[in-house]
């Protein structure tokens, strides 16, 4: 996530879709969520892609490539298949190092009815590395949303969707959101045919039980779409953080993966939580992860990622695509 840290909470910057308390701190998800969500492998994956041995996963790095690794494995043992060009979609980064290559890990489980157009579910899994001698583990920055990603395309492969849905594990996106822009600029299915760009970023912890959608301020039809998984959520879900008149770092629009997809014209939907304490800190520790906050909003997003399924003609009809 590129963003500033924020110094307090913005007054009215946010929208209430739902009105539950703080999610209770527990040690293991309720039962209902876990019946929806496997708990244990979610956090699993979390846990691996957040561990020391991957030295926080700095693009063009080992712990970088045996992330992808890993992705890679988990896609392929959930049947998510592949495009022509196999798992591996490389670009090249310039750096104070000079040019690494970065590679995004694109998997597709395609649609039932209309595998011709796409939703584009993202999240990056680079960090910044290390220094000499601290790790950035990156655990909600950004192995949540990559645990995340993973999670929802096993639950896709299970009951398909209607429409094909891409899954994109973007690199680099801390060297200024490159994953994003290379699969816009060199895109594996035409982007006409994208109607949604679903964009997780920081999903695994929040003190006060809430999580951000940011983009409705942007392509407002997808208002309806949100409420609806809020209020089925043990989550408090607020809309914000996406407005051109809020002070620098607060407006999210193109903060994190989702912001390329929006200067290309694509509506997004963008999950995530204001800045900790531990954001970009070698802090940031799987220790520190809510179970409960993280494998709830992984349920919820997989719901939004099927109601959006569903009501794709609309959103594309909506959006003019």
């Amino acid at each position: 996530m590129i963003r500033c840290i924020l110094t307090g909470v913005c007054a009215g910057t946010a929208v209430a879709c739902s009105g539950p308390g703080p999610a209770a701190q527990q040690a293991s998800p309720p039962a209902e969520i876990a019946a929806v969500v496997d708990s244990a492998r979610v956090l699993s994956d979390l846990q691996f892609l957040s561990s020391p041995a991957l030295e926080g996963r700095r693009a063009g790095s080992q712990g970088n490539d045996a992330a992808r690794a890993y992705i890679e494995s988990e896609l392929m043992q959930a049947s998510v298949e592949t495009f022509a060009g196999g798992w591996s979609h490389p670009f090249e980064v310039g750096s104070g190092d000079g040019t690494i290559q970065g590679e995004n890990v694109l998997g597709v489980v395609r649609g039932t009815t209309r595998p011709g157009r796409y939703i584009v579910v993202s999240a990056h899994y680079d960090h910044l590395g290390r220094s000499a001698d601290e790790i950035y583990h990156g655990a909600d920055d950004n192995a949540s949303g990559t645990a995340a990603l993973l999670e929802i395309a096993r639950q896709l492969t299970l009951d398909p969707p209607r429409n094909s849905v891409v899954l994109a594990a973007l690199d680099a996106e801390e060297m200024g959101l490159q994953g994003a822009r290379a699969f816009l600029e060199d895109s594996i299915v035409p982007l006409d045919s994208i109607v949604l760009n679903v964009n997780m970023d920081m999903v695994g912890r929040n003190e006060a039980g809430e999580i951000y959608v940011a983009g409705t301020y942007h392509y407002p039809f997808l208002n309806e779409y949100v409420e609806s998984v809020a209020a089925g959520s043990g989550l408090r879900v607020l809309r914000g953080h996406d407005r051109p008149d809020l002070s620098a770092g607060d407006d999210w629009t193109m903060a994190s993966d989702h912001g390329p997809f929006h200067a290309a014209g694509i509506p997004f939907a963008y999950f995530g939580v204001e800045d900790h304490a531990d954001y970009h800190q070698p802090t940031d520790t799987f220790e520190r992860i809510d179970p409960a906050f993280f494998v709830e909003a992984v349920r919820m997003i997989l719901a939004f990622v099927r109601e959006v399924d569903g009501a794709a003609d609309q959103i594309a009809e909506a959006a003019g695509r």
